[in-house]
């Protein structure tokens, strides 16, 4: 079955009782049990429901995997993973991470002991110098937030694997539609389904994917017991939208390129951040393990800090927001915003400025998207 047929079909059996094409959202906490112990395989929804069950079916055919949980979040799935730790316990995060997931080691899981080691995973050397000091595991994001840098997954999931080092690897924007991380050795998939994969700015979730059926139970405990489950009617939004994933993705992709490739040539723009570019460092990587380089760009301008955030917030089209990956544009600074968590001057160590523009390139037609992009511009140059 091909992957556009598997986000409509795979998880979504109408439903037996009625026929209804759709399945139903079990809007219930509780499960009738014939004696205890005894029941249909739920018994409170905390631990468990049909619709988290439905959506994993799905996520784990797209990834190519084995099994799927969902959770709350994409920080909830982060945290399900982090539990595991033990004080002294190692992990290994690239230097270009989701502000989120560095908060919630530093605000968090740090007091319990837990070590952290940053390294760029651009410097293969560095990679190995650290996964010889046998980490728990190497969390990586590819293509990174906001910086769109390229991990070759590839390479370090065969190096962590001599380390016997669990390689995790956010695929939020790349979407399985155009990266498969368990397919390039990954150990374990993380999505924040908040984004791509529900789609529509209307769902807060996260899952993550494996082969691995003992961490998967790890992990299904670790939701119930820290109370990390979605609620039913978000994983039932979730499986709705995912079904246009394919579409959305490719327009999604389409529209950035054609951004990308316009405003690479603006003269307020100082860099545009996108695989999809030749002039990108790890366009070559990106080609060889992407289908496609999806809908996020990053572009630094040659503006001051006080124009920046003028300009991000002039746009019509854009809206000035956090989050990503919906059917909508929105435009976002990440210093002051997603990475703010961040101190201001490990950002910038890490090529995070303060004049760095996110965009979340957006399904709209690309004449309107790039009208409202030169328009906002001319504010600014002649």
């Amino acid at each position: 079955m091909e992957f556009s047929t598997k986000i409509i079909h795979t998880g979504q059996s109408p439903d037996l009782e009625t026929g209804a094409i759709v399945p139903p959202i079990y809007m219930t906490s509780t499960y009738i049990q014939n004696s205890p112990n005894s029941h249909k395989g739920y018994d409170y929804t905390r631990a468990g429901n049909p619709n988290f069950t439905n959506l994993e079916t799905t996520l784990a055919a797209l990834e190519d995997g084995r099994y799927a949980t969902v959770f709350s979040s994409g920080i909830g799935a982060t945290t399900a993973l982090f539990s595991n730790l033990s004080e002294q316990d190692t992990i290994v995060f690239a230097n270009d991470l989701y502000g989120g997931t560095f908060r919630l080691y530093e605000k968090i899981f740090k007091k319990f002991g837990v070590k952290l080691l940053i390294v760029d995973t651009q410097n293969l050397k560095n990679v190995e110098k650290a996964l010889a000091q046998k980490p728990k595991f190497i969390f990586l994001e590819s293509p990174s937030n906001p910086l769109l840098k390229i991990t070759d997954i590839k390479t370090i999931t065969t190096l962590a694997k001599k380390y016997n080092v669990l390689t995790i690897v956010d695929n939020t924007f790349a979407t399985p539609y155009f990266q498969k991380p368990l397919k390039l050795g990954a150990d374990v998939v993380l999505h924040s389904t908040t984004k791509y994969l529900s789609g529509h700015s209307d769902v807060v979730g996260g899952t993550i994917i494996t082969n691995d059926k003992t961490l998967d139970k790890e992990l299904k405990f670790a939701r119930m017991a820290m109370g990390l489950n979605p609620s039913p009617f978000d994983t039932w939004l979730t499986s709705r939208g995912i079904k246009t994933l394919a579409i959305r993705m490719q327009k999604h992709t389409d529209n950035a390129l054609k951004v990308a490739t316009v405003l690479n040539k603006h003269p307020l723009v100082k860099k545009v951040y996108y695989p999809g570019l030749n002039t990108h460092k790890n366009h070559s990587i990106a080609k060889r393990q992407m289908s496609g380089f999806g809908g996020m760009i990053s572009i630094e301008f040659n503006l001051d800090i006080e124009q920046t955030k003028k300009l991000i917030s002039s746009f019509k089209i854009f809206k000035l927001a956090e989050s990503l990956g919906a059917v909508e544009s929105l435009v976002n600074h990440p210093s002051s915003m997603t990475h703010a968590s961040i101190p201001k001057k490990q950002r910038e160590s890490q090529g995070l400025k303060d004049g760095l523009i996110r965009f979340s390139i957006g399904i709209e037609d690309i004449d309107d998207i790039l009208k409202d992009l030169i328009q906002t511009l001319k504010n600014y140059y002649g």
